[in-house]
């Protein structure tokens, strides 16, 4: 099962999920922020749009692969692995984690089952699991029973942004948030181990100093990729994985298109703003329109080693028409023409849709206008609930990493 996503509308074969956890009741309302979430979602209910989720992928014959099996099953390979990941999960976990680093490897260690494992570290650990094994006085009459050694990550049910899939590689991302970048462990140690993905070929490294994310990347076609430059993803991180396609002869790349968004919260990545639905349609929040500036960003110079780089002048509907070799592209706006309507849509994910072949999509039900819209288009529409799941600010891209597309011919 090699890597291969050269599109956002081939007809997608095989996803990666994570169906959310114990991390989500992990979350206190003091803590919402830093954790990059807007309420506390009811679990039982969150897993239940889940599994609604999953079963509109698997009934659309896509096969589902879940992040915590696929790392369950690298732990399976070797106790070296093993050990390697949870002394790089536990020395990333923040200094009260590396205070006692030691105590928590050995309570870790003591889970034999690797999916309990796996499950327990993306939880989190609190104080009172390692109560016995603190020797700090001060600590335990100051600590609260319930403070978290190991923070949860409650994020990671949006598998989309940890890393990208682009043509035959990847780019392993820097989260922007100190939050989330253990979220991508767990991405580098499938794609360096897992036998059906070793072998993966890395655009760009979780170890680079400038941050991208996932929802920012977007296939156009397998010549051209979007990227977004939003809240979480820096120009700096744009030209290095330009550069580092460009140079790879393997890499069919030959155009980066760096799209400059507001940077807010409300416009966190590209793809909460702009996804594509079809292969002339896509869906747009149109509060971004007035503001967009484009840049195209080609190899250049001996070896592809430089980029040249150009502001364009033309609207983004021309751009993508040219980008995709087609004469005209339809922009169907979220929400409407209501600026009321667009601003609720666009902030409950209404902009943010799956397509798993050209003209289906997956999309939250609660976005009725923005439905009704795409349906007007000739786009089919596949309805999932949303209430407790949309709390984390995602919608059903951000919670999808396509592995496997078919080809496109355009």
């Amino acid at each position: 099962m090699p890597i291969h996503v050269t599109s956002e509308i081939g007809k997608l074969k095989t996803v990666m999920l994570h169906k959310p956890g114990i991390e989500l009741e992990h979350l206190v309302p003091e803590e919402l922020e830093r954790l990059l979430f807007d309420d506390i979602p009811y679990l039982e209910t969150a897993r239940r749009e889940h599994d609604f989720f999953a079963r509109i992928l698997t009934e659309n014959g896509v096969e589902v692969k879940y992040l915590e099996d696929l790392t369950a099953e690298v732990f399976k390979l070797s106790p070296q692995i093993k050990e390697d990941f949870l002394r790089q999960f536990i020395r990333e976990g923040g200094s009260t984690a590396n205070q006692y680093s030691q105590q928590l490897y050995e309570l870790l260690t003591e889970i034999r089952d690797e999916k309990e494992l796996v499950l327990k570290l993306m939880s989190g650990v609190q104080m009172q699991e390692l109560r016995s094994a603190i020797s700090s006085p001060l600590t335990n009459l100051v600590r609260t029973s319930g403070h978290f050694i190991l923070d949860p990550i409650p994020n990671l049910y949006f598998t989309r942004d940890p890393f990208a899939s682009i043509g035959r590689g990847v780019s392993l991302n820097r989260m922007y948030s100190k939050t989330r970048r253990r979220e991508t462990i767990f991405g580098q140690y499938i794609l360096e181990y897992h036998p059906d993905l070793s072998g993966t070929v890395f655009y760009y490294n979780r170890d680079l100093p400038f941050s991208v994310e996932g929802g920012d990347i977007l296939n156009l076609s397998s010549h051209v990729l979007a990227v977004g430059i939003s809240q979480r993803t820096t120009p700096e991180a744009i030209e290095i994985l330009a550069q580092n396609m460009f140079r790879d002869p393997s890499c069919e790349i030959d155009t980066v298109l760096a799209l400059d968004i507001p940077s807010i919260r409300a416009y966190m990545h590209l793809d909460t703003v702009f996804t594509q639905v079809d292969r002339d349609k896509f869906v747009i929040h149109p509060g971004i329109l007035g503001s967009l500036r484009i840049y195209s960003i080609r190899p250049g110079g001996r070896d592809n080693t430089e980029l040249r780089v150009a502001q364009l002048s033309s609207p983004l509907p021309d751009v993508l028409a040219s980008s995709l070799g087609t004469d005209h592209v339809t922009m169907i706006h979220c929400g409407g023409k209501d600026r009321i309507a667009a601003e609720r849509e666009q902030w409950n994910d209404g902009s943010n849709t799956l397509c798993i072949e050209p003209g289906k999509v997956v999309v939250y039900d609660r976005n009725y206008i923005t439905n009704r819209l795409l349906e007007d288009s000739g786009v089919q529409v596949l309805e999932m609930p949303s209430s407790e799941l949309s709390r984390g600010r995602g919608g059903p891209r951000c919670m999808s990493m396509p592995l496997v597309r078919e080809t496109i011919s355009w």
